[in-house]
């Protein structure tokens, strides 16, 4: 007797009974069973069972009833038969086998099977032999276990499939991203090959400071949170890094050059150095398509000027000479025509850009909510003499050490311009007592503020009355022509008592006519002329007042010379440098990184606790009244219509003096632009602003390296869309501490993991946050989710992303964002520790991250969960 158990194990019973069956049969045919399913495979009426958890068994046939033949083909299929139920007999030659159907779960409450048809309705079956049944049946049994396998195993890799598309993070896709291989995606796997991987060293990582403080223009002195103790690495990589930083700057005062910028940085620049480095990536290519004559060659043709220095060094102080002749010479060098005093301050604001006695600039009133209307506005100038305010006597004046100070300055300047040595202490002396006698009525901006002294609205014919020293309407005419000024116009204070004060000084200075010939109120402004255009002077000149700041203990920034450069081509050329940043800009990539970001905003802000009803929908409502867009469509011009602009000014490369005085005439040329701007519309905007109903996102946020449309998306989400999410949250949110009670309970949630990261356990009340920070802390971690969140939304709508380094996804979104922990913002001196930290946070709740953030020697360290 034939073993059959390989191909199917019975139970007892039935075992039983097949073997008495075989026993009575004489010869046998043998089985070749190659499907054959493991031994511990459930056997057909066991899995049967094990497919119907929620029915009844059902009872056994009784002995005396016979199988039925198979349906034919216009009859329904009738279910699998019982266990112990004999197979049922082939199918004639001349009749298709029908496919037998899977048995399905039944319910409790489903009626049981159908009864068979009658015998009497049926073609009556030949039964067959022996022989015909046991082969094929155990070949039955077999196919139909290893389908019922298969479809086993192929509902659980759908399963598992969905339930990695519903709870895993885009991390979890495989890793077959394609790689990014644009130039600008080269330029970011440079960077990321010099930078720490933040995944195999976070115990030190995350923990380190900014390594250079004070990286941008906007960043002058910024200082660290207070009350939060610094990771003892984070003190040795400052200090090594500032050593590092001092090295570098001595390099390029050496060098001349900009180090930095000649090898890809380990950290992403701050969005003003990101938009400077684009402008000057701009400039300095080179456009051979362009006519001679276009705009924009001609603002190449300038920052080039500019850049070469070699002219301006040699020129010496003779350009600056010239230009004083021009306006009729002065008392210092002994040649001076008597020009009149009104007539040489016109011509000093409308050609220069300069503002002896007062500041000149057009903006809106910010009291009046009503229009747009944009206003002249009247301040007190930058005084080049510096001094202090007394609170006591309300009054500011210049101690005796600056007073020495300014003098041996002013000694060595006008040194430089050759004017006799004779001349020199009587016509600085009167300079000095001058300067002195303005500067007493001036105040600084938290005085002014106090006293109500800003924006106050006053006609011009008023002004002529209260200041008849200065002749108002034909100053401001000169400046803004063509624009129309009249008598009837309002102009907008913000010192009315100094500008009295001002008018008064002048007209007893015109009236000394023992100093008539002396000319101090023209030398004033002559000097005042040479403070404007020293930039443009040979590197003595910048290098006496870089030596002036020092000896007055001021902080002065090293400044690369394209930077300069690039300030500078822009203030003359801002509307080509704007067309050109505009053609560049990729609208579709940024529309896209603007809405979901907007959109995860709504759904962060939704899920808040609020304070009360009223100022959840006060928040709720404000949101959905805005629509975001991109800046596009203001002071748009043709390229034409840019080269007609421009079609008067001539650039020299070799004379940068000229071209540099050309750039002051032309930023005074275009009162349309002045009068007409929207505000924060500019080319150096680089946070969203607000206007009427529409939350404007200006194009110099879209620049690399913060943002490029060949960039995996990971990148320009992680980078530019948390910081995109934090300008909106302050912008929109401003006073949210006192709205909601989310701020306060999740920084003390970050505030504790902190401490159990760096010290361990039991130090909760190691220090104690203020409700500033707890607001920056807030911010700056929903910044971070909103982002991520954002970023999950564009992949399931668009599946699939580019990978960089090898590193796709999440690990790159959350690698992107700690390049920019070092960005400038207002509000970054709030923030206790560096946001990098955030990572180690979203990372110790979710299976976000590609490892476990954990040191090893801090085995106490714990993770609380979400924050």
């Amino acid at each position: 007797m034939r073993n059959v158990s390989g191909c199917n194990k019975l139970n007892p019973d039935r075992q039983n009974k097949t073997q008495q069956s075989m026993a009575e049969t004489p010869a046998e045919p043998q089985i070749d069973c190659e499907l054959q399913p493991p031994s511990n495979t459930l056997s057909e009426p066991q899995l049967q069972y094990q497919l119907h958890p929620l029915s009844e068994p059902q009872p056994l046939p009784q002995p005396d009833t016979l199988p039925q033949p198979l349906p034919q083909p216009d009859t329904l299929p009738q279910p699998l038969p019982q266990p112990d139920t004999l197979p049922q007999p082939l199918p004639q030659p001349d009749t298709l086998p029908q496919p037998w159907p899977l048995p399905q779960p039944q319910p409790d409450s489903l009626p049981g099977p159908q009864p068979l048809p009658q015998p009497d309705t049926l073609p009556e079956p030949q039964p067959p032999s022996e022989e015909e049944v046991k082969p094929w049946v155990w070949t039955r049994h077999c196919v139909l276990l290893l389908f019922l396998l298969a479809s086993s195993f192929c509902a659980s890799i759908v399963g598992l499939a969905y339930y990695s598309q519903q709870h895993l993070p885009p991390e979890s896709t495989p890793p077959a991203s394609p790689p990014c291989t644009s130039p600008a995606c080269q330029r970011a796997t440079a960077r990321l090959s010099i930078s720490v991987d933040p995944f195999s060293q976070p115990c030190d990582y995350f923990l380190f400071p900014c390594g250079s403080e004070g990286a941008s223009l906007s960043n002058r002195g910024r200082q660290r949170g207070k009350g939060i103790p610094l990771h003892p690495q984070g003190h040795k990589r400052r200090a090594a890094q500032a050593e590092k930083e001092r090295e570098r700057g001595r390099k390029e005062r050496e060098t001349g050059t900009d180090i930095i910028e000649k090898a890809p940085a380990d950290r992403l620049p701050d969005r003003q150095t990101a938009l400077l480095l684009t402008m000057r990536e701009i400039l300095e290519a080179e456009d051979r398509s362009s006519p001679g004559n276009s705009a924009r060659k001609k603002a190449c043709m300038f920052y080039r000027s500019c850049m070469d220095t070699g002219p301006t060094e040699s020129a010496g102080p003779e350009p600056f000479l010239r230009l004083v002749h021009k306006l009729g010479g002065w008392a210092v060098s002994g040649r001076w025509n008597q020009t009149d005093f009104n007539s040489t301050l016109s011509l000093l604001m409308r050609d220069y850009g300069t503002f002896p006695f007062f500041s000149v600039y057009v903006g809106k009133d910010p009291n009046d909510t009503q229009g747009d209307k944009r206003y002249i506005q009247i301040d007190q100038p930058d005084f080049q003499i510096p001094t202090e305010w007394s609170s006591k006597t309300q009054k500011s004046k210049a101690n005796t050490q600056i007073l020495r100070l300014f003098l041996a300055s002013y000694q060595r300047l006008l040194a430089l311009l050759g004017s006799p040595s004779s001349s020199t202490i009587l016509h600085i002396g009167l300079f000095i007592s001058l300067s002195s006698e303005l500067a007493v009525a001036a105040s600084p901006l938290p005085h002014r503020l106090q006293q109500g002294l800003l924006y106050q609205r006053i006609t011009i014919k008023e002004l002529q009355t209260l200041a008849p020293a200065i002749d108002w309407q034909g100053c401001l005419q000169t400046t803004f022509h063509p624009h129309p000024v009249s008598q009837s116009d309002h102009v907008l204070l913000h010192n009315l008592p100094y500008i009295v004060h001002m008018s008064r000084i002048i007209g007893k200075w015109l009236n000394k006519h023992e100093l008539s010939g002396s000319g101090p109120l023209h030398t004033f402004m002559v000097l005042s002329l040479l403070h404007t255009v020293i930039p443009a002077l040979d590197s003595r000149f910048t290098q006496t007042e870089r030596n002036f700041s020092l000896a007055l203990g001021t902080t002065v920034e090293d400044v690369p010379r394209w930077r300069q450069c690039v300030l500078q081509t822009e203030k003359g050329f801002d509307t080509v440098l704007k067309h050109i940043l505009r053609e560049t800009t990729a609208y579709t990539e940024a529309e896209e990184l603007i809405q979901n970001v907007y959109s995860s905003i709504k759904s962060k802000l939704s899920d808040l606790r609020w304070r009360d009803e009223e100022s959840r929908m006060s928040v709720l409502n404000k949101i959905q009244s805005l629509t975001p867009r991109l800046s596009t469509k203001n002071n748009i011009f043709s390229e034409a219509e840019l080269n007609q602009l421009y079609s008067k000014v001539t650039i020299d490369e070799h004379m940068y003096f000229s071209n540099y005085i050309q750039s002051l005439s032309l930023q005074r040329q275009r009162p349309s632009k002045l009068f007409s701007q929207a505000e924060g519309d500019d080319i150096w905007s680089l946070t969203p602003f607000i206007s009427g109903n529409e939350l404007v996102f200006p194009i110099g946020m879209f620049v690399q390296p913060l943002f490029h449309p060949t960039y995996p998306r990971a990148i320009n989400f992680g980078v530019l869309g948390s910081l995109m999410a934090k300008d909106i949250l302050h912008l929109l949110l401003p006073n949210i501490h006192s709205q909601s009670v989310s701020p306060r309970s999740i920084a003390e949630c970050v505030r504790y993991q902190y401490l159990s990261m760096t010290e361990g356990p039991g130090r909760e009340g190691a220090f104690s946050l203020s409700p500033a920070q707890q607001q920056e802390m807030w911010v700056q971690y929903s910044a971070l989710q909103i982002a991520l969140q954002a970023y999950n939304q564009s992949l399931k709508k668009y599946p699939g992303d580019s990978s960089l380094s090898g590193l796709s996804h999440t690990h790159l979104f959350l690698t992107s964002f700690t390049q920019i922990n070092c960005d400038s913002d207002p509000y970054h001196e709030f923030m206790p520790f560096e946001p990098s930290f955030l990572v180690t946070v979203i990372c110790g709740y979710s299976n976000l991250c590609p490892t476990t953030l954990s040191c090893p020697n801090k085995p106490q360290q714990q993770l609380l969960g979400t924050c």
